[in-house]
């Protein structure tokens, strides 16, 4: 049974950063969670058409993104000792991790023109395309099939999933391993960070649900590995059922998965009431903050605070700006709520008392930057795992 678990309300699109004249014809949907209790599916109930998200006119660039630039190099160090000699990212972005491999045997999938740009001119192969059983031919046709698959936040992107494993089962070799890595349902749920939902992540997994919907296809969990990125994520390594063996590391986290209720409806229902508290918490303490006169900045323009924002009706009334250093957001406003996006390095920070961390994955690095600041009586608040100040 498929049972909504948590409204959010009505949302914008959570990258769609905007212009003021656009304001009249920015679109919304509807945004509910939901459990299926047979596989343990965590899911959005009203997919957006992934053609609404992933266009030319995509916000997010890895490469902006200097923890994100460490990450994808240790991760393809670890890749490398597989020793793949053909490699497939599905949702290659600007090629922050396939830019760390030979273009002679790596091929990228992205939907996003203005991404699939930047691989192309690096020298990459790469198809303009949503991944799915449409491109599967063409790929088998031109590369044959992949040792290596890797997928970095993009199939949790992905609404039918069903597709998605089809397509690798048909795509991967015997001995070959689908690696990938999204956000944490269990760490999702143990930080109470609601915001890991909107439009783009139409599924928030578990290795509880991976493991049932690989079986349909041929495959299995092989491995997994817990990560700090994006605020806690997994990154799970997939093969064929008479592939490589598996590790230790599957059956020790789905007993954790276990110990944690993400099998049971009722674990899931406390989540959601949780998050009603932490919107009541989170309006509560800025409106406090603002009748005593102070001003807040929040800390990067991210498709995780427009979740925030907008099921909190969080507006520039609340919070006076939203600094960032990606140039496709500088100048703009946020989604649905509207509130102005500066450079930092235009910002005087001293003007503000509080930060508001709507990039809170990124917490130690803020810190560190900001750390003038904070040493001179600037307050950060967080709403992970419980809104409170730092």
């Amino acid at each position: 049974m498929i049972y909504d678990i948590l409204d959010l309300g009505i949302q914008p699109i959570a990258n769609g950063f905007l212009n003021e004249e656009d304001f009249i014809n920015e679109p919304f949907y509807h945004l509910v969670a939901t459990y299926n209790t047979e596989t343990y599916h965590f899911s959005i109930k009203n997919s957006v058409e992934p053609a609404d998200m992933f266009n030319s006119n995509y916000a997010y660039f890895s490469s902006n993104s200097k923890p994100m630039i460490s990450h994808f190099k240790e991760t393809s160090d670890i890749l490398k000792l597989y020793n793949p000699t053909s490699i497939l990212e599905i949702g290659s972005n600007d090629g922050c991790f396939i830019k760390n491999f030979e273009t002679e045997n790596s091929v990228c999938v992205e939907p996003s023109s203005n991404l699939s740009s930047i691989t192309e001119n690096l020298g990459y192969k790469t198809y303009t395309k949503f991944f799915g059983r449409s491109i599967v031919k063409e790929l088998l046709d031109n590369h044959g099939k992949f040792d290596l698959i890797y997928s970095a936040n993009c199939i949790c992107h992905i609404p039918d999933i069903d597709e998605v494993f089809e397509s690798i089962s048909k795509l991967i070799t015997n001995n070959g391993l689908f690696v990938f890595e999204d956000p944490s349902l269990l760490k999702m749920i143990q930080n109470n960070s609601y915001d890991q939902i909107y439009d783009e992540h139409p599924h928030i997994f578990s290795i509880l649900f991976i493991s049932k919907i690989t079986e349909k296809y041929g495959l299995e969990v092989k491995r997994v590995e817990s990560l700090s990125v994006h605020g806690g994520s997994n990154r799970i390594y997939v093969g064929k059922k008479d592939g490589i063996g598996i590790d230790e590391s599957v059956k020790t986290n789905l007993d954790i998965e276990i110990e944690n209720g993400l099998n049971d409806i009722n674990s899931i229902r406390l989540f959601a009431n949780r998050v009603e508290q932490s919107k009541k918490d989170l309006i509560s303490i800025l409106t406090n903050i603002k009748e005593s006169g102070k001003r807040i900045l929040s800390y990067g323009a991210t498709s995780k605070s427009t979740t925030i924002f907008n099921y909190c009706g969080i507006n520039s009334d609340l919070i006076d700006i939203i600094s960032d250093n990606s140039e496709t957001k500088i100048g703009k406003f946020s989604p649905g709520m509207h509130i102005p996006i500066k450079n930092r390095n235009d910002i005087n920070i001293n003007e503000y008392e509080y930060i508001f961390l709507g990039a809170w994955n990124f917490k130690d690095f803020i810190l560190n930057l900001e750390r003038d600041w904070i040493s001179n009586g600037g307050k950060i608040i967080t709403h992970v795992p419980k809104v409170h100040i730092i």
